[in-house]
């Protein structure tokens, strides 16, 4: 059934697709229309599952969140981005259009579903609020990436579309909480139904990440911070730490205790997860004296990034410390010389034919929620109750309680630090330097390998669009 629904919205996105790609750069030349398609429950519920693919498809990468910070180095096969390199330009800028495809198709469910009659009004309710997490969530990379950015709420159907211009990082901000909101109202129950699939919960947790953006990076303040612990507690609830932290990320354990919200992969339905670029192909490693407990895959790995020195450093700052062996393994070959080093986080499965990459993407979990409630009680200088937060996460670790300076700059450093060691290779390190980098606490250039003083910290936008789209202006600093 669900493949029937995925090769509905694939015929589908043929059919609405060209216009959207032409929303952000370039005038429609076609009218849209979807007369035959929105008449049934079916077509609805189909059409969602579909935006779980493509949403599923953008946040499959680590260029946008991950690549610019500080968390890789070369691996051993060659091909650095350019966001990793810091050398960004309008010629070379990545391009948004993958995500306002994602937003086009929600824009069109939310328009044509609530006329369309459902069996129960819950289970419509509930793709509402679905669609209104991942428009939110979507809209928040985009934030992040590149700051001001246009907000689109319908569909292309018609050529006489004007073309938007940038909204502000504040406005965006405020419309990105509104469909929170909207989705935590519309959701018609409490718990989570499956943890695959968004939830009142997992909103909660959204609406704490775009808070601490906003408290800190777009000058909001105590309000935003006080929301968000409150919007912690409320995602948490009947999440618990796994005792054993590779255990969050093994695929015999998916959908565990402690995960909130994750995107599915599984071989032959999806199985080649962002994670495969710090993998070595097998023949890297056959001099390797571990290589048994490498990885490694015959095919569909490519070590393009290693995890970076420093790191690797920031876990050996604490001996004892239980992650370091399930985020990293060195491959040593004879007289202990190093081959390579691996990611071991996201180890993929293994079948008789090769390994397959096809760890879930888990976008919330318990441990970054602890995490978010330690940053925003230290960002109200409660910083007893943040180290209370913080030792939940080193205890599980086991490296014992913060017994440091509880200085509040000091707490706000070291719970950046754990996050470091805690969400490595979770699409969370570029956005955290830059909260704290915003609200003082560290200076992400002075972080960061390649970068500089005259870096900007929000990707360009393609002068191809510009030219297309006069509304559009580049982003300050290129």
């Amino acid at each position: 059934m669900k493949n029937y629904y995925t090769l509905i919205f694939l015929l589908a996105g043929l059919f609405f697709l060209p216009a959207c790609e032409k929303l952000i750069d370039i005038k429609p030349d076609s009218a849209i229309t979807a007369e035959n398609y929105w008449n049934a429950e079916g077509d609805v519920t189909g059409y969602l599952t579909g935006i779980y693919s493509k949403y599923r498809d953008v946040m499959n990468n680590t260029y946008y969140l991950e690549d610019r910070g500080d968390a890789f180095s070369p691996g051993l096969e060659s091909g650095m981005s350019s966001a990793w390199l810091q050398n960004l330009t309008p010629q070379n800028a990545p391009n948004w259009l993958d995500f306002y495809n994602v937003v086009h198709h929600c824009n069109l469910l939310l328009k044509y579903a609530p006329g369309i009659s459902f069996g129960q009004e819950a289970n419509k309710n509930r793709v509402l609020a679905q669609t209104k997490f991942i428009r939110a969530h979507i809209y928040f990379t985009l934030l992040r990436s590149w700051g001001d950015v246009p907000i689109v709420t319908e569909p292309t159907e018609s050529a006489d579309m004007k073309l938007p211009a940038r909204t502000k990082a504040t406005e965006v901000a405020a419309f990105i909480l509104k469909d929170i909101d909207e989705a935590i109202s519309a959701f018609p129950e409490d718990n989570i139904k499956d943890k695959d699939l968004a939830s009142k919960q997992a909103a909660y947790a959204l609406k704490a990440d775009v808070l601490l953006w906003k408290a800190k990076v777009l000058g909001g303040g105590t309000a935003d911070l006080t929301e968000a612990i409150a919007a912690v507690d409320k995602a948490s609830v009947g999440l618990s730490l796994e005792d054993d932290f590779s255990k969050i990320f093994s695929t015999d354990n998916r959908k565990g205790k402690e995960v909130l919200f994750a995107l599915h992969f599984l071989k032959d339905e999806k199985s080649d997860q962002y994670s495969k670029q710090l993998k070595p192909r097998d023949l890297f490693v056959q001099a390797a004296l571990n290589k048994n407990d490498i990885p490694y895959a015959v095919s569909g790995a490519r070590s393009q990034y290693a995890p970076s020195d420093k790191l690797q450093q920031a876990f050996k700052a604490n001996a004892n410390d239980k992650r370091t062996n399930a985020s990293f393994i060195v491959a040593v070959g004879a007289n202990n010389a190093v081959i390579g080093v691996f990611d071991n986080k996201m180890r993929g499965t293994v079948y008789p034919d090769n390994r397959y990459y096809d760890n879930d993407i888990i976008v919330y979990r318990l441990g970054e929620l602890i995490l978010f409630k330690a940053e925003a009680l230290a960002a109200l200088g409660r910083t007893g109750e943040a180290i209370v937060e913080l030792n939940k996460i080193r205890t599980r670790a086991g490296i014992g309680n913060y017994t440091s300076s509880t200085d509040q700059r000091t707490i706000e450093r070291e719970i950046l630090n754990e996050r470091f060691r805690e969400l490595y290779l979770e699409l969370k390190r570029w956005p955290d330097l830059l909260r704290f980098h915003f609200e003082g606490v560290i200076d992400v250039r002075a972080e960061v390998p390649n970068m500089n003083a005259s870096i900007p910290l929000f990707f360009p936008i393609p002068k191809a669009q510009i030219d297309i789209n006069s509304n559009l202006t580049q982003t300050e600093g290129y």
